[in-house]
């Protein structure tokens, strides 16, 4: 089985959706390769599932326009476009065999019976599914029925395929074998997927590209790695698990980086962003970067105030003489009230121009 429809891109030129006065979507520019996994992701109402379902013509552009390669598809109706799409409630029909349910759209295409059965026997053995192929949906667990709903998608050869949440109903487990099996698939058959969730881990392992959306507009595209590591800015980087956002302001420049001063920290770390001396900042680095010092006198002390237990490691908030929190990973056993010195990594450390408004630590 491979793919359908093919084409070298699909272009999304001013893409815009508004509900009532307000834009849900504005002006997502965005163009797809061929072959492509790409992952629409932040948090809820960002309009990552508004841009999917306008991709899949199940609401109509405000603005702009929607190609595949000198095809424009935005004035065609869905069932037109040469889409599968996954929803995030499976959508199965109960009444029908997983075998029916995973036919129906090549029923609905006039497929040959001959064919409609090999190419449903196909898709079946992809996703693992021989010995319920008869069943009911409510015979079957979610990761299966999960299983029967992109069987259903991919077994019509799309030339895209569309997942909204998939997997956000699933347990823990489940969700990891899952992840593995579309991202399977999707090389395996040489799918183009665009992929929407609002889980970050999600997105970093599966994707080839992520667009991070923010109220409805476009923050950052960029492989998971640039993402991950090089957030566009303090919002995102939020988002992407930076949990300590501390208030400061520049203080000066140290080679390529800047020095800054907030709730009794000097800190060093990347600059992101164009600031000056004097301007309010935001430093923002994640727990796994904040270590405890090696010997008395290497860092800063602060006060163990909370510790989770999380395996391996430990998760644990404190909190610095001046009143700063900050979250920190670590092995080593702590208890709350602990007095300890933390440094804060100032190749990891990056800090952020202030949003508007918003002030600085005192320098």
């Amino acid at each position: 089985m491979t793919a359908g429809g093919r084409f070298d891109r699909l272009r999304l030129d001013g893409v815009s959706r508004r509900f009532g006065g307000s834009d849900a979507l504005a002006g997502l520019d965005l163009t797809i390769e061929r072959g492509e996994f790409i992952t629409l992701l932040g948090p809820s109402g960002c309009g990552k599932s508004t841009a999917l379902n306008c991709l899949a013509g199940l609401l109509p552009l405000s603005r702009g326009s929607i190609w595949r390669d000198e095809t424009r598809l935005d004035t065609l109706p869905p069932e037109q476009r040469g889409f599968g799409m996954v929803f995030q409630n499976y959508a199965l029909f109960p009444h029908m065999s997983v075998r029916k349910n995973i036919a129906f759209g090549l029923r609905m295409r006039k497929v040959a019976r001959a064919a409609v059965r090999r190419r449903t026997d196909e898709a079946i053995r992809l996703v693992h599914l021989e010995a319920h192929a008869d069943k009911l949906p409510g015979q079957l667990s979610g990761g299966q029925q999960q299983r029967v709903a992109i069987a259903r998608a991919v077994v019509v050869e799309p030339s895209l395929v569309l997942m909204d949440e998939p997997l956000s109903n699933l347990d823990a487990k489940l969700r990891l074998e899952m992840r593995t099996e579309i991202r399977r698939l999707h090389q395996s058959l040489g799918l183009t997927t665009v992929y929407v969730t609002h889980d970050q881990e999600e997105a970093l392992s599966m994707s080839d590209r992520l667009v991070v959306l923010r109220a409805g507009r476009v923050e950052q595209i960029g492989t998971p790695e640039q993402v991950h590591t090089r957030p566009a800015n303090r919002h995102i980087a939020d988002f992407m698990g930076f949990r300590n956002l501390l208030p400061v302001r520049v203080a000066g420049q140290a080679g390529d980086g800047v020095v800054v001063d907030g709730a009794g920290l000097r800190l060093t770390g990347s600059p992101v962003g164009e600031m000056r001396p004097g301007d309010p900042a935001v430093a923002a680095i994640r727990p796994e970067d904040v270590r405890i010092a090696d010997q008395p006198g290497g860092g800063v002390e602060v006060t163990v105030e909370v510790v989770e237990y999380q395996g391996r490691e430990l998760s644990a908030e404190v909190r610095t003489g001046d009143g700063a929190l900050l979250h920190l990973r670590t092995a080593r056993r702590l208890a709350p009230k602990d007095r300890i010195e933390v440094v804060l990594d100032p190749a990891r450390l990056l800090v952020f121009p202030a949003d508007p408004g918003e002030g600085g630590g005192e320098p």
